[in-house]
């Protein structure tokens, strides 16, 4: 086989690697990703519910165990860091270690805005199939008689959906975390280093206020 015909091929071969890469789309449609998602982690905060009681590092483990891995922090990370995730801003490392450090306790706040939920029976809105790359699906919680309706921003990100944002009853918590970040980065005078240090996004804070 001579040199020209062995690039050819080659080339053939990663193109269509990249092409199937670029392409590849998530199996599972939007609406049955989040209801594997909810009905794993509510089944499981309800199992555990007595050893759970008065014991928030269980309940941690317990989230990020079944939450964790359906998250997409970096899509998550710009939305709350806003304009300060830009170079005129922040350097690389400096989102890196946002990201970092806001992961840590991005896993407890979505698990405390789902924990308030996992007593009520849920319905899932009638979902119209898109080609949005960041479709909503809606889940209608019953709470004594009142719907509560939490709302998923998905990401797709090739081969499964992620959760890159969550919206409880009207509340955006990508936006509020975002106006926490700000309001963190005003008290520590614009000093970027000390605001990521200092950042502790509150859901409890935000779902409370409705």
């Amino acid at each position: 086989m001579n040199t020209l015909v062995k690039h050819s091929l080659t080339a053939t071969v990663l193109s269509t690697m990249i092409m199937g890469s670029a392409f590849a789309a998530p199996a599972e449609t939007p609406p049955a990703f989040i209801k594997k998602v909810a009905d794993g982690l509510i089944s499981r905060l309800k199992a555990d519910q007595a050893k759970l009681q008065n014991n928030p590092a269980a309940v941690k483990a317990l989230v990020r165990q079944n939450l964790d891995p359906y998250i997409d922090s970096q899509s998550f990370t710009r939305i709350v860091m806003g304009t300060y995730a830009t170079n005129q801003y922040s350097s690389a490392a400096q989102r890196a270690q946002f990201e970092k450090n806001f992961r840590e306790t991005l896993i407890e706040n979505y698990g405390s805005a789902f924990s308030k939920f996992s007593n009520q029976t849920y319905t899932l809105r009638p979902y119209k199939a898109s080609t949005s790359k960041n479709p909503v699906v809606t889940l209608d919680f019953n709470n004594k008689g009142e719907k509560i309706p939490v709302s998923f921003q998905l990401a797709d990100t090739g081969n499964q959906w992620k959760i890159r944002n969550i919206n409880v009853s009207g509340i955006d918590l990508g936006l509020q975390f975002r106006n926490q970040f700000a309001a963190t980065v005003k008290r520590n005078g614009g000093n970027i280093d000390k605001a990521i240090a200092n950042f502790k996004p509150d859901a409890d804070a935000v779902i409370d206020k409705k």
